[in-house]
């Protein structure tokens, strides 16, 4: 693998030719969407037959399995290098399959990937390869410890496991038609009978759907409830155990074991490093919609966050958070306002269109551009190929476990690319 960076003058066929690899494979790879107006700075993901494998014309009766079988590869393995293949069992005559030299010198590592219910077929399609676990969010906890149940997540349990990817159920102290409640947590967390009826309950929901485990996204918790919400982790934990059931926490990204704020003290790193299976860090937002511009995950923030956690927690238990968005933010910033989301492949689109430059921050890692709107100035952070490898390689680093995706809803071509080129991914059913 190769990630180049567009220079001035560059055309997708000039750099196909200097890396001996067909314009088309780039395009498809990449999924660009207009390769024939590339933005200076854009980052292009260059996979090399020598070095990924090899093609395959398809015939007439051939399917991906019938591929993975001529050529002796896994059928996970071919579909990870193949994501834009929506239906396997429909190959269209003529087109190209890469087939993957599967490296066994990779490390194996578990990918998670967050969604919402509403995301479409197509992505998940594209997506669920190179995933270990799908966390459908969210089953939302009531004071009496009911759940609000998702109406239409059964779809996604049963992609899922068409594609050997484990679903998890998440349950959340979101208020309906709010956010992360402190108060919410607190009367469950301070009450038996609750806790109680809200493990039978998930219990209940995952031998109903057919779930594989349960990931617990309990945030904004008063730091007095931190003793109460380790006591109801270790008693879900101890009641799911037996049935098969794994336990995954998510937390955040703390520094230190005492740090301050309502986000991070209640957050007991030692105690969830014991009793899950997996500890997700969400390690993302310091660039966020009410805060200054800046990289969302700073891969020196990350870092922080990271020296810290492996002196807490079990490093091959740890998954490390990875946004897939950026923001566009109105400059100079003003304390309280807003900045707009912006999709990875978005912020490129948008950059072409205004007809910025895309820079690179060596400290934080990470892709941003300047644009006016008018009167108005804009700066964008995002993620492109190099960010993607720069954090990915913490994974190595840190010995960490694997990686956790917030959200797959849209899909960012690049990140896989990186992914599946640096790691092989786990499946764990």
């Amino acid at each position: 693998m190769e990630i180049y960076v567009v220079k001035q003058g560059d055309t997708i066929y000039k750099i196909a030719q200097m890396f001996n690899v067909s314009a088309e494979k780039i395009i498809a790879d990449n999924e660009l969407t207009n390769p024939n107006n590339l933005v200076v700075g854009q980052t292009i993901v260059i996979l090399t037959n020598g070095a990924n494998g090899t093609t395959h014309t398809v015939v007439s009766g051939d399917t991906l399995f019938s591929i993975a079988k001529q050529y002796g590869v896994s059928l996970s393995s071919l579909m990870q290098a193949n994501p834009q293949i929506t239906n396997p069992l429909n190959l269209q005559i003529g087109s190209i399959v890469t087939v993957p030299n599967v490296n066994q010198n990779k490390r194996e590592i578990e990918v998670n990937g967050y969604c919402f219910p509403n995301i479409s077929d197509s992505v998940l399609n594209k997506t669920l390869p190179s995933l270990t676990y799908l966390s459908i969010f969210s089953y939302e906890v009531l004071p009496d410890g009911n759940l609000v149940n998702i109406s239409n997540d059964t779809r996604l349990i049963e992609k899922a496991r068409s594609h050997n990817v484990a679903p998890m159920l998440v349950i959340t102290n979101i208020e309906q038609n709010a956010s992360f409640s402190s108060e919410l947590a607190h009367e469950i967390l301070n009450n038996p009978v609750a806790q109680a009826n809200l493990i039978n309950n998930v219990i209940s929901k995952m031998q109903e759907k057919n779930y594989y485990g349960v990931d617990v996204d309990f945030e904004y918790l008063f730091p007095e409830d931190r003793e109460a919400y380790n006591q109801f982790l270790l008693e879900l934990k101890t009641a799911i155990t037996p049935l098969g059931y794994i336990l995954t926490t998510a937390v955040a990204p703390k520094t230190s074991k005492n740090q301050e704020g309502l986000l991070y003290e209640a957050h007991d790193y030692a105690f969830h490093g014991k009793v899950s299976d997996h500890v997700i860090i969400m390690t993302y937002e310091w660039g966020y919609t009410y805060g200054p511009p800046m990289a969302v995950a700073p891969a020196d923030q990350v870092k922080r966050v990271l020296d810290y956690a492996v002196t807490e927690i079990p490093s091959r238990k740890i998954l490390m958070g990875m946004p897939n968005y950026g923001y566009d933010w109105n400059i100079p910033y003003v304390e309280g306002t807003a900045a707009s989301s912006i999709s990875n492949v978005g912020a490129v689109d948008l950059a072409r269109e205004v007809g910025s430059f895309i820079n690179f921050d060596n400290v934080q890692k990470a892709p941003y551009f300047n644009y006016w709107q008018g009167s108005q100035e804009h700066v964008v952070w995002f993620d492109d190929a190099h960010s993607t490898y720069e954090r990915l390689k913490f994974v190595e680093e840190y010995d960490l476990g694997g990686v956790s995706y917030w959200t797959i809803n849209q899909f960012f071509p690049q990140n896989w690319l990186v992914l599946n080129a640096m790691y092989n991914i786990k499946k764990v059913i």
